[in-house]
Formats: structure tokens, sequence, C-alpha cells
């Protein structure tokens, strides 16, 4: 079975209807239009255009920049002496041309110099929002992800923040990045690996409107951080009774996490319990988390659990 457009079906000629509007924008911005064509899989029109450095910008809601990642991708490129991966640029906010995947290598294009870059120009405004799916330079971690989620969620609440939550789920992959990031916002040290299990299995997206939501996982997040608060206390008091495993903190989580045993059935959706009711009660377990209980023994297993 084979999908798409024909070769004859792909190229576009400049002057086409199909793309008079990313012409002009191009030129008005003080780039020059390259070539264009139908993308051969859904057929949308896509520009390939030489753009100003200073006319293109990250979307405000990507992860941070890491400049040391910034130099040395501006070395690799000066030594090979091409600059050859387009940005992918949409209309953004105010008609400003947004690059939802090229932070870096925008950052490596000033590094060297450059006076223009070469783009792949879509309509699809949409794809500003395709961040995860779409970042080809530097392996997302999940602070990365998370952040970008949330700031992402907020941009969006702020013109769309009636419809629901779980409407952006391509958007924002995976709902516990929500909340996370929410966290991540204020405690960039936080270690959210540890919750991830818990998250996966008890949360989920809302039906409510995102702005609502966001409001909910706001309370979600403060919870979580006050038994993260907590889990360091115990592993304090652990450590105090000389117990120096690296996965001291994945224990005690794990102890605390009222789903840990929970087995998720194929097929199965449903949360084995709201995510509200799954802090309380590990919140309840980290108040009442017995320090004399835990023998070396246990995290022999975690350190297994780890390695495998």
């Amino acid at each position: 079975m084979t999908r798409g457009l024909d070769a004859a079906d792909v190229a576009i000629a400049l002057d086409s209807a199909d793309i008079a509007a990313l012409v002009a924008l191009v030129r008005e911005a003080g780039g020059a239009p390259i070539g264009a064509y139908h993308e051969p899989l859904g057929g949308r029109a896509l520009l390939l255009a030489s753009l100003p450095l200073a006319a293109v910008q990250p979307t405000p809601f990507q992860r941070d920049l890491s400049p040391t990642h910034a130099k040395r991708l501006a070395t690799k490129i000066d030594e090979t002496a091409a600059f050859l991966d387009p940005l992918i640029v949409v209309r953004g906010e105010d008609g400003r041309l947004w690059t939802p995947n090229g932070r870096h290598r925008l950052a490596a294009a000033k590094v060297l110099g450059l006076k223009q870059i070469t783009a792949l120009i879509s309509p699809d405004e949409s794809l500003a929002y395709r961040i995860l799916a779409l970042n080809t330079e530097k392996a997302h971690n999940l602070k990365d992800r998370s952040l970008e989620v949330i700031r992402m969620a907020r941009n969006l609440a702020k013109r769309r923040g009636a419809e629901r939550e779980s409407g952006f789920a391509a958007e924002f992959e995976t709902p516990e990045l929500l909340t996370l990031g929410i966290v991540y916002e204020q405690s960039p040290r936080f270690a959210g690996g540890a919750y991830s299990a818990l998250l996966k299995k008890v949360d989920r997206f809302s039906e409510r409107a995102l702005a609502a939501s966001l409001t909910q996982r706001a309370d979600f997040a403060a919870r979580l951080t006050e038994i993260d608060a907590r889990v360091k206390k115990i592993i304090s008091g652990l450590q105090a009774r000389g117990f120096k495993s690296p996965y001291l903190r994945n224990y005690v989580v794990a102890r605390i996490n009222p789903v840990r045993f929970h087995k998720t059935k194929k097929g199965d959706t449903a949360p084995p319990m709201p995510l509200a009711q799954a802090l309380t009660r590990m919140a309840a377990a980290a108040r009442d988390f017995n320090l004399a209980s835990v023998s070396n023994s246990d995290l022999a297993w975690v350190a297994v659990g780890a390695g495998e």
C-alpha cells in the first residue's frame, strides 16, 4: 500500500495562489523565496525561503536555550562549512515568524554571524504547538519536555482557554507533563523522574476548559511539591541511620505510591484512582512513613530494578 502524492503533483510554481501569502510574508521580512512544493504526505503547500536571521524567533514556550549546546552546534556547522538543515517556520502571534524546533540552530547561526538562514515555511500555525514531535536538535529530558508543555499550555489558554484540555492531547503528548511542568517552574531541581510512574498511572487529560484545568493542576503541583518536601525529610532520616544508597528517593517514593502494585490491563485507559485521591493517599503514607521498617535488602531490590 502506498500513500501520498505522485511526483507530478508535488512541485508548485512560486507564483501559485497556494503560496501567495507566504511569498508576500517572506518578502516583507526582507527574505527571498527559493522554491515551493506540496508536502508529499498531507499535500499542504510549503515554501522554502531565505530569511534574515533577525526575522525569525523561537516560539516563546520552548525549553530554555543551552549556550553550551548552541556553541557546540555552531562549531560543528562551521567545520562542515554548510548550514544544511532549514528551520521549520510558521506565522506566530502578531504576524511574527516563529520556529517551533530551531532555537539552538538559530542561536548557532548568530554565533557564526550568518546574515540569512534557510527556512521551510508552513501556513499551518498549529505546528508551533508540535514542538516535542518536531525537535531534531537535542534530546528532551523530562524537565525540558515538561516546561515546554506547560509554557505551551499557558500560551494556548490565553487564546483558546475555553476549549477542553483533552482537545490538546496531540500538542501536550501526555497529561503528566502538564503537572510536572508547573512543579518545575517553581522548583527547577525537582526530581520528577521519581514520580513519573505514579503520574503515568493516575494523571489523565481533563475534560474541563484548559484555563480551568490549569488552575486545578496548579493545586496538584503544590500538593506534589509538599509530598516531595516530606520525602526529602524521610531521606535525611534514613541517611542519619546509615543508609547511603543512591536509590533512596526512588525507594521512598515507591513505598508511598498508592498504585505501585496496580497492573494496567491492555486497552484499559481508566486510571486506578483519580489523581487527587492518589496524592491524598501518598501524602498520608509519607506522614506515616516508618524509618525503622527500611532494610538494606529493600534498597538492593530497588537497585536491581533501576539497573533493569
